[in-house]
């Protein structure tokens, strides 16, 4: 019957579906009510929140590897998302099922997966489809009411982005930060115990440099274990979306949880080392450009061996045309639609380098990358990316503003 109804009444009113579904089961389950999943937890004006939308969000936000009390952020997170909700409704803002398809595809390529592919992988973790869609639903119809209700209030003068661009502070472009990493790929060997081993190395070396430096070089399977793990600077918009807001918020020596890179095929820890301003922003890279060569034998060392032996037959990307024709796959991608592991093997990479510390299928295949180019905006493109930027944080003022005012006018009741 609930499911009837979703269906019917479209994802703008899932709000008032599940109100439907509570009040029905509260009759049904009469004092059992409590025990019950689908009980109320929050009440939000006229729409709820139940214990079991909680329950699942903070699973999902586990998956993503959140850190903190996750399900006091899922609760806060869905009180939220009512409110926005009505707002949407207030002004026509809902989410299209397009976009909610595309919002998928696009946060599903992140892991290098199709859309129901993803959604197949987080049911093998408890997490029901509903929770993902509503996840992204959620976050595109906020962002619809956003622009609806600040859009011209949000647009920039020239003199603004010429400013920005002299002094070089949009957020990432004039920011670089100083990491190094530990990295292991998953083995069929090492998979069940993987984790909670480098959680025991992770607490041996936070707060150390020379500790942790020593561990890469023991440890880590990336290149840069002979520089004890250092990546060199990078500009912090480089890196994957949920590690630059990690990043951001860590303290020289600070060690991360074991961060999962490729939808699970390996794991990292990274320790924050430094953070610095430049005088300007480079130009934002809008693609990155590369070859992957996947080689049986996963990190053994007869792959290892002929990864760089392929490295020595080549001067250029180009070449592996003549090497290995057809053995090979060459992408010319945007840096948001790499797998994150590929996205951090790359970053350490300059042109015609080659990186072996990726593997795919539970180790068994090694995926030697080379890094061809990084393909950088024209001029025009590069000030356009920073009045947009510009743009986003002005909008992201507005939001927050906006949120904290509906949040005052509401009435939140919290009932456990």
């Amino acid at each position: 019957m609930i499911r009837t109804l979703k269906r019917v009444l479209g994802t703008s009113h899932r709000a008032l579906v599940t109100t439907f579904a509570a009040s029905v089961l509260a009759t049904l389950a009469g004092p059992a009510q409590a025990q019950n999943p689908f009980s109320v937890a929050v009440r939000v004006d006229d729409a709820i929140v139940t214990n079991f939308e909680i329950d699942q969000r903070a699973r999902f936000l586990e998956v993503l590897n959140a850190q903190g009390d996750l399900r006091q952020q899922a609760m806060e997170a869905l009180v939220n998302e009512r409110l926005q909700e009505g707002a949407a409704l207030a002004v026509g803002a809902e989410a299209s099922p397009e976009e909610i398809e595309e919002g998928l595809t696009e946060f599903a390529a992140r892991a290098n997966l199709g859309p129901e592919q993803f959604l197949r992988q987080m049911a093998s973790q408890g997490i029901a489809p509903e929770t993902v869609r509503d996840f992204v639903a959620n976050g595109i119809t906020w962002r619809n009411v956003v622009r609806a209700r600040f859009g011209d209030r949000a647009q920039v003068t020239p003199e603004e982005v010429d400013r920005a661009m002299e002094l070089g502070t949009i957020l990432g472009g004039g920011i670089e930060v100083s990491l190094a990493e530990i990295i292991i790929p998953v083995t069929p060997e090492n998979q069940a115990n993987l984790v909670s081993e480098l959680l025991r190395l992770r607490s041996q070396i936070a707060g150390s440099t020379e500790t942790f430096s020593e561990a890469a070089r023991r440890f880590s399977a990336a290149p840069t274990r002979e520089n004890g793990g250092l990546t060199g600077w990078r500009a912090l918009n480089e890196l994957p979306e949920g590690l630059r807001d990690m990043f951001t918020t860590m303290g020289v020596g600070q060690v991360t949880e074991p961060v999962p890179l490729g939808g699970g095929q390996a794991y990292a820890l990274f320790q924050f080392r430094g953070q610095r301003e430049v005088e300007a922003p480079e130009l934002p890279v809008t693609a990155i450009d590369y070859v992957s060569i996947a080689i049986p034998g996963g990190r053994s060392p007869t792959a290892l061996a002929e990864a760089e032996r392929l490295r020595n037959a080549v001067d250029t990307c180009n070449d592996f045309n003549g090497v290995i024709p057809g053995g090979f796959q060459r992408q010319s991608v945007a840096p948001s639609a790499l797998p994150e592991d590929v996205a951090l093997a790359l970053r350490a990479l300059d042109d015609r380098e080659m990186s072996t510390s990726v593997t795919r299928n539970g180790g068994t295949v090694l995926l030697a990358l080379m890094l061809c180019d990084r393909e950088r905006a024209e001029p025009e493109q590069g000030i356009d990316a920073v009045r947009q930027q510009l743009i986003g944080q002005r909008l992201e003022a507005y939001a927050t503003g906006y949120l904290e005012e509906l949040r005052a006018e509401a009435r939140i009741i919290y009932e456990n």
